[in-house]
């Protein structure tokens, strides 16, 4: 049985108190509390699926994505830097990300298989690359691929 996300946070939380990596602590702290709310939200004592994770997991990486692009913009580096550092702390829980190519490919397969064609066929095509690729890449880069190949 694999570790729970939720130990293997609080192992990671341990070592970064030790080191005094406050950065590391806070986007710990930051995914400990999603979980928590996820699994209130169920009414369970259940641990939340693992697909759920995934995409708390996402959505915490895409929020400080979306900081730090605006950080960026704003010539603002010295607050851009803790967003990245946090993302790369939360990315170590998330299953290793697909390149482009990788995903270009196995979505140019189902539409293949499938003999999808055009933006109609946009849903089907999402559905089942997203339930191929699952947590291994983002939403909107596979729909980004998924529109390119349709069209």
């Amino acid at each position: 049985n694999t570790m729970s996300l939720q130990s293997k946070i609080m192992d990671v939380m341990k070592d970064a108190m030790r080191s005094k990596d406050t950065i590391a602590l806070e986007a710990l702290r930051a995914i400990k509390s999603e979980l928590l709310l996820a699994q209130t939200a169920t009414g369970t004592k259940e641990d939340i699926s693992e697909a759920d994770e995934i995409k708390i997991l996402q959505r915490l990486v895409k929020m400080r994505k979306d900081s730090a692009e605006i950080f960026t913009t704003q010539n603002r580096p010295d607050l851009a830097e803790p967003e990245w550092a946090q993302i790369a702390v939360i990315e170590q829980f998330l299953p290793a990300q697909l390149s482009e190519d990788e995903i270009t490919s196995i979505i140019a397969k189902i539409i293949s298989e499938t003999g999808a064609s055009g933006i109609a066929s946009m849903g089907k095509v999402m559905g089942l690359a997203s339930a191929q690729i699952g947590g291994q890449a983002e939403g909107k880069v596979i729909s980004g691929i998924v529109k390119k190949l349709l069209v």
